[in-house]
């Protein structure tokens, strides 16, 4: 389905109380409910997008708890500064005792603000990320715009989201699943007036997959897009890379105009 005909209520007051609600719970049920796997879907994408040393900083925007952020942390060390960013203060603060110091170094910074319009200048960070939270930006384009705007010349935009697999009968018993028992399970162990397990396979299955997403990215400025389903597609990892001006010219105006 096109991204300017969502029908879930992704606006933004709702989103940000729904995972206010669920903030307490979302570590244990997002392992519990994929059986850890999500564990391994970040640390495929840390592998596939990696930071390099003198690349510049690198943001995860959507951030929630700040899994990815402290993978990719965990993954650029000491010399690589990390920054996660959500306009749910509640999800923040379960991300504040992961962003603590850790033996093995490396900085990770926490900042309240929407994806939607990021407080930051253009062309900053090397990898601009964003796991399990595109889907929830009210605007889908305009949210892959302020990435790509903040994203050097030659770095990489990298979204992680749930998607569904195309081979059957997988498909039909996983949309089963999702549809009738996830939602269950969640709203029991979870419980919040918004529904947030019957609005997550809503909203994965009006959200752009394959082709469809990649298509997003080039609109909104970036090229050589790609992407990786995994676990049968269970989950997909899209990445884009940001033109560099000597060859395509100035991509902050590219980027802009995808957001208009």
């Amino acid at each position: 389905m096109s991204a300017d005909k969502m029908t879930v209520d992704k606006s933004s007051d709702r989103v940000r109380s729904m995972f206010a609600e669920i903030a307490g719970r979302y570590d244990f049920l997002n392992h519990l409910l994929s059986m850890n796997t999500d564990r391994y879907w970040r640390f495929r994408t840390v592998r596939r997008v990696r930071p390099t040393d003198g690349g510049g900083p690198i943001l995860d925007v959507c951030t929630g708890t700040g899994d990815l952020a402290v993978a990719y942390r965990r993954a650029a060390g000491q010399l690589v500064p990390v920054v996660g960013t959500d306009f749910c203060r509640p999800m923040l603060r379960g991300a504040r005792d992961k962003a603590a110091p850790t033996a093995a170094g490396g900085s990770l910074s926490l900042v309240e603000a929407d994806t939607l319009r990021l407080p930051f200048a253009d062309d900053v960070f090397q990898i601009v990320s964003v796991a399990f939270g595109l889907r929830n930006v009210e605007n889908t384009l305009a949210g892959l715009g302020e990435m790509t705007r903040v994203c050097r010349p030659g770095g990489r935009v990298a979204v992680l989201e749930f998607s569904l697999p195309t081979w059957q009968p997988l498909r039909g018993l996983y949309g089963w699943y999702f549809r009738h028992v996830l939602p269950r399970i969640g709203q029991a162990l979870a419980r919040n007036s918004h529904a947030a397990y019957n609005y997550l396979p809503s909203s994965v299955g009006e959200f752009p997959q394959g082709r469809q997403l990649t298509a997003l990215m080039e609109r909104a400025g970036l090229v050589e897009t790609q992407y990786h389903p995994y676990t049968f597609g269970v989950a997909t990892l899209y990445v884009g890379t940001k033109p560099d001006v000597r060859d395509t010219g100035d991509p902050s105006e590219t980027a802009a105009a995808a957001t208009a």
